[in-house]
């Protein structure tokens, strides 16, 4: 077997090994990560048309805040774990296994969409103006989903 062959073969398992680990979480929990990353070189890239430094303390910030939202999807699947259980220690059989944590990913799916959006914006490249329109009205589903009432203090834009 090529090289290539086993190393293909190494990434498949281990993708298969954790989507079925994750079940419907498998494609929120990529798109997150995926977001993260594009969300983070964007931001990079824009700095220099917003006249910032790249430094590594903010850069490291960066990194942290994003570590920080996978978190927050892992406590939501604790919460979705603590619901399950107490659903059968009522017998009751739930019908799902992740919805708070899927809620959560989603919600930040969209600020990370958001935050792109902002980011190529300062850069200079137009984006059709019913873009940003539609992931917010998408993170808000999230959000009455979920039941959150907005706080008008949040500061709901994007990252850095």
């Amino acid at each position: 077997m090529e090289k290539t062959n086993v190393i293909k073969a190494g990434i498949t398992a281990i993708l298969s090994f954790l989507t079925s680990l994750c079940g419907a979480l498998a494609v929120p929990i990529l798109l997150m990560v995926l977001c993260n990353i594009i969300d983070y070189a964007t931001g990079l890239m824009a700095s220099s048309y917003r006249k910032e430094r790249i430094n590594s303390y903010k850069s490291i910030r960066g990194v942290i805040k994003k570590v920080c939202m996978w978190l927050l999807v892992v406590v939501g699947a604790i919460v979705d774990q603590l619901i399950l259980y107490a659903g059968e220690v009522l017998g009751y059989k739930l019908p799902f296994t992740f919805l708070v944590s899927c809620v959560v990913a989603i919600w930040i799916v969209c600020s990370e969409l958001i935050s792109i959006l902002e980011n190529i914006v300062d850069m200079g490249v137009a984006i059709p103006g019913f873009l940003k329109p539609i992931v917010q009205k998408i993170r808000n589903a999230a959000e009455e989903t979920a039941g959150i009432e907005e706080e008008k203090s949040s500061n709901r834009g994007g990252e850095e």
